[in-house]
């Protein structure tokens, strides 16, 4: 495969930035370098040596002066003057695990996708009302709105909506939103309660403390038991709790 002629900057993935890393330049048992040319049907070795043609060793002459491919708090430059890098940094096991060539077009798209999702959720937190800012406060915070005032209510939303814009998105076109924050207020005002290291939900009315049902292990309460509710069992029990809130 030819590479288009232009100069290249490559990345460590996962925003790693050490002030420097060393990546296998040779195919060894230790560091395996193998790419499966389906054209020839077999594994070829891959060295990077910049006094040949050819990232591959077969295609490579006896004078091949093997050189170390170091990342620089995590960025790489390779100029168009050297190809073999750019080839061999393109067939590379790492590539695509370790690190990826820099697109600038590509991650310039990605921020302004996210700014706008950011921008939307922000505008949507703004323009919510009281009842709907309390339900989304106890859904993402599951916390007693009611201790806290309306303005820090809505100052921790915004807050929330601007640096998790995605998550907040979901949360407000959720159907079950109004379920769910209920749901948190049978625990705020204590008609529910969870025991057994959160697993159980019992009852905490007066002369009821049976157990209502039990938590599967892993799974958020909140949204367990918004599905719970739904059920046969849940609908009765769900209609009760809701008068005791009224």
């Amino acid at each position: 495969m030819k590479l288009e002629l232009k100069n290249r900057v490559y990345k460590l993935t996962n925003n790693k930035t050490p002030l420097s890393c060393i990546i296998p330049s040779r195919n060894s048992q230790r560091s395996p370098l193998l790419y499966f040319d389906e054209d020839k049907g077999y594994n070829r070795a891959l060295r990077y040596s910049r006094n040949q043609k050819s990232c591959f060793e077969d295609e490579q002459d006896g004078s091949a002066v093997v050189e170390p491919i170091i990342f620089e708090d995590g960025m790489l430059n390779v100029p168009k003057n050297n190809p073999v890098l750019q080839q061999f940094l393109h067939y590379h096991p790492l590539n695509g695990k370790k690190f990826v060539e820099v697109d600038y077009g590509k991650d310039a798209q990605q921020q302004v996708k996210q700014l706008n999702t950011q921008v939307d959720a922000l505008i949507e937190a703004k323009s919510l009302s009281i009842e709907q800012l309390e339900n989304v406060g106890r859904v993402l915070f599951s916390r007693d709105v009611s201790t806290i005032s309306t303005d820090e209510l809505r100052r921790d939303v915004l807050v929330f909506a601007n640096t998790n814009p995605e998550v907040f998105m979901r949360t407000i076109s959720d159907p079950s939103l109004k379920l769910q924050s209920n749901i948190q207020k049978f625990f705020d005002d204590r008609l529910l309660g969870l025991r057994n290291k959160d697993r159980d939900v019992h009852f905490n009315l007066k002369g009821n403390k049976k157990r209502m049902t039990t938590i599967p292990f892993g799974v958020d309460p909140i949204e367990y038991l918004a599905d719970w509710f739904k059920t046969d069992d849940g609908v009765e029990v769900l209609q009760f709790l809701e008068k005791q809130l009224n």
